[in-house]
């Protein structure tokens, strides 16, 4: 074993390996300035994913408090709908001041309207969608004489009874309501 000699190559490469693995394991390379910026922004969207989560499912609490119960409670979504579910949401208190909302690219007036106005649908009601307007004054009477048996054999007969018994729902309960339209408006103006 004494004759064994170590070669230059494998000494040089014994070397450079060393160096490179007490550079990797002690002494961590320069970081560039842009990154916390970086990190800082993808905290700040995170955090506004987190308040936009909870503000669709409890949209009547404002964004301050909901940024206060993320906060004391490390971001735990689910646990903060919870506690605004159960009644259990602590006011912030006034020296709590949330950093502002990022400004998004879009003109503020456009995204307020799109969060605030859902979309109007292409038809309006069920009326209009099913085409019943012509069903709307007809007589109960001649609705209910016109009702065959309950189920059928047949597939078309079946899809003609379920859509007659739709058209029979959507009809009385627009009789319902207009009734109860017709009794406020009366009670309305007794009063």
């Amino acid at each position: 074993m004494a004759d064994e000699q170590v070669s230059l190559t494998s000494l040089i490469v014994m070397v450079v390996l060393g160096g490179l693995i007490i550079r990797y394991l002690f002494f961590s390379p320069a970081s560039p300035t842009p990154r916390p910026a970086r990190d800082a922004q993808s905290a700040a969207r995170a955090r506004e994913a987190m308040v936009q989560r909870v503000q669709e499912v409890c949209p009547h609490i404002d964004r301050r408090t909901i940024l206060w119960d993320l906060q004391r409670h490390g971001g735990n979504v689910a646990a903060t709908v919870e506690r605004i579910l159960s009644g259990q949401i602590e006011t912030p208190p006034i020296t709590f001041q949330p950093p502002p909302a990022p400004v998004s690219p879009s003109p503020p007036a456009t995204q307020a309207q799109s969060f605030k106005a859902p979309p109007k649908p292409t038809e309006p009601d069920l009326i209009t969608r099913y085409k019943l307007q012509n069903k709307v004054n007809a007589d109960d009477e001649s609705e209910t004489a016109a009702k065959s048996k309950s189920w059928s054999s047949n597939r078309d007969e079946r899809q003609a009874i379920l859509q007659r018994r739709r058209d029979e729902m959507i009809l009385a309960a627009r009789r319902k309501m207009e009734a109860k339209i017709a009794a406020e408006k009366a009670a309305g103006k007794t009063q």
